[in-house]
């Protein structure tokens, strides 16, 4: 589990063909003197990626052709910046709402206007996720928790405030920028208990 705050902006170092789909190798930034272990999770973009190698300030992950598939981590290359949040331990804060690392969909900035030092973007989701959007729910963004403003006609409205710009790769973002979607993971279940599936 995940928070949606970032911890650090890394790179992608290397990208490599695996049988079963890629492996990424990503320098840890702020978080290099961080230890890891084999086996932990590290959320990238928002998909929660297992650790297979660790050291040196990186850390290298297997993506399955399944996650390539229906995230943006196919499109990284050497030197993208990338979004980078350890799981969850229970000595630390909720800060953001509850994250599984688990990518519903992609979604892309379809506007940004900036409003002072803040962002305000509109994001355009698939339309498999629209009902999952609500006013003042929560939505996650290329692993970034995120107030939904407004939802209309299958778009979410959001503001970055500056340490968000300033602190993860959502500065870069523009008109066409493709994302990771993770909607609310209490909708998902309110939608299956209500039996909506």
């Amino acid at each position: 589990m995940f928070t949606g705050i970032i911890q650090a902006v890394g790179a992608v170092r290397d990208v490599t063909a695996s049988p079963s789909g890629r492996r990424l190798a990503v320098d840890l930034g702020a978080l290099r003197d961080r230890a890891f272990g084999l086996g932990d999770s590290i959320a990238v973009n928002g998909a929660c990626l297992t650790v297979v190698e660790f050291g040196g300030g990186k850390f290298a992950a297997d993506v399955s052709a399944e996650t390539l598939r229906v995230t943006t981590l196919g499109s990284l290359t050497t030197g993208s910046p990338v979004n980078l949040e350890p799981a969850l331990t229970l000595a630390e804060p909720l800060g953001g709402h509850l994250v599984t690392g688990h990518i519903d969909g992609v979604g892309e900035v379809v506007e940004r206007r900036e409003e002072g030092d803040t962002a305000v973007l509109r994001f355009g989701l698939p339309e498999s996720l629209w009902r999952y959007a609500a006013r003042k729910g929560s939505v996650c963004i290329d692993g970034v928790s995120l107030t939904v403003n407004d939802v209309q006609d299958g778009q979410v409205l959001v503001t970055l405030v500056p340490h968000t710009l300033k602190h993860t790769i959502m500065q870069h973002y523009r008109t066409g920028t493709r994302v990771n979607i993770e909607v609310d993971l209490v909708a998902r279940y309110v939608e299956r208990l209500l039996g909506t599936t």
